[in-house]
């Protein structure tokens, strides 16, 4: 559930990103923070 909420705090965060490379590189910044923060 926290996952998903991260998501969606992460998509609004990002609206101002215009481009689908630009979302594509927070999402897997976010991914990356959660694998390290799991560990």
């Amino acid at each position: 559930m926290r996952f998903v909420l991260a998501v969606l705090a992460l998509a609004g965060l990002t609206a101002a990103c215009e481009t689908a490379e630009g979302f594509g590189r927070d999402v897997s910044n976010l991914g990356e923070e959660i694998t390290e923060e799991a560990q």
